[in-house]
């Protein structure tokens, strides 16, 4: 039976050591542990049930979902959960093709008329337009094209790209924080580990029910597919008077402003997306590598991964995998 390295699969399918690692701890695949050896190795049976897993996401099949459809052999119950997915869709597309043949109609007033003044969104244009639409006509109509991987990947990364309506604008407070780092693999979960005993031996949400926490790969330059984090840095905000143990460091952060939006289904692909999403605005720069806070340990300025409702987080869920919800902060300044 051969084992396959987490780097080696990450490259194979296009997928960060990120993800393959929250699949694993979402229970979805299981890893193994050969002797001797540091990393995760992966069997033929575990890349077998990645591969469905990275279709049924493109296919946009919530992850909660994968899961029942994997460990459930009863077909009627993926039907069902099929179903209920396509049933969603049809909603989407009903809406969007409502508005293109508003659209549509409304492209053929403007080259109907030849008063280039004409007052185009005044109600009676806008009613007569919706009027005479015919519903029937936006029913989408099914092709007998081969769904080859490349469309799919193409109709997924389209369906996944950012809009303005995705990205809030918000402005980080200045803070003290208490910072941890781990290098190697696995390198988010040392961390974690550190941060949240520190966070229960200290009684901190007691003491501060506000505080926040963030995490960041300070690895030099960007992974790779095939690479995991070299370096996590994570951090909890603290009163500022408030004793940080070792191997904890105190670090000031500065405040600043980013453009923030929900990891979906953690696929880290979207820091991809945000930052195509600062690129192309004509309100904001990139600031990334600004330095909002001093380290003399790892880099700083990058870009931001908070986790949200973390005083539940931590309290009530005991930091449980399944509860953790990740805004991705990206550094910008306005231009």
């Amino acid at each position: 039976m051969e084992l396959i390295t987490i780097s080696q699969v990450s490259m194979n399918y296009g997928i960060s050591t990120r993800m393959i690692r929250y699949y694993e701890q979402a229970g979805l695949i299981q890893s193994l542990r050969k002797e001797d050896y540091a990393y995760r190795v992966y069997d033929e049976m575990a890349i077998s049930r990645l591969r469905q897993i990275i279709i049924l996401r493109k296919l946009r099949v919530p992850v909660k979902q994968i899961a029942s459809i994997l460990d459930n052999s009863d077909a009627a119950k993926t039907v069902e959960i099929f179903q209920q997915n396509i049933n969603e869709i049809d909603s989407e597309i009903t809406a969007l093709a409502t508005v293109k043949s508003i659209l549509l109609r409304f492209v053929e007033e403007i080259n109907e008329k030849t008063d280039i003044n004409l007052k185009l969104l005044d109600d009676e244009t806008i009613f007569s337009v919706i009027s005479a639409l015919s519903f029937s006509d936006n029913q989408i109509k099914e092709t007998k094209e081969d769904l080859a991987m490349d469309k799919l990947n193409q109709a997924s990364e389209e369906l996944m790209k950012l809009e303005d309506k995705d990205v809030r604008i918000i402005y980080l407070p200045p803070m003290t924080v208490a910072a941890v780092y781990a290098s190697g693999e696995g390198s988010e979960g040392k961390a974690s580990e550190v941060l949240t005993k520190f966070i229960k031996e200290s009684n901190l949400l007691k003491l501060k029910p506000d505080a926040r926490s963030f995490g960041f790969d300070c690895s030099e330059g960007a992974a790779a597919i095939g690479e995991g984090s070299h370096v996590y840095e994570m951090w909890v905000s603290v009163p500022k008077d408030m004793s940080i143990p070792e191997p904890l460091i105190r670090r000031e952060f500065k405040g600043g402003l980013y453009a923030a939006h929900v990891l979906r289904a953690w696929d880290f692909q979207d820091w991809r997306r945000l930052s195509e999403w600062v690129e192309a605005s004509d309100k904001y720069d990139n600031d990334w590598g600004a330095p909002r806070w001093e380290s003399a340990e790892t880099v700083f300025g990058q870009g931001l991964e908070e986790t949200l409702n973390f005083y539940n987080f931590i309290e009530k869920h005991n930091a449980e995998m399944n509860y953790l919800q990740l805004d991705l902060l990206f550094p910008i300044k306005e231009k």
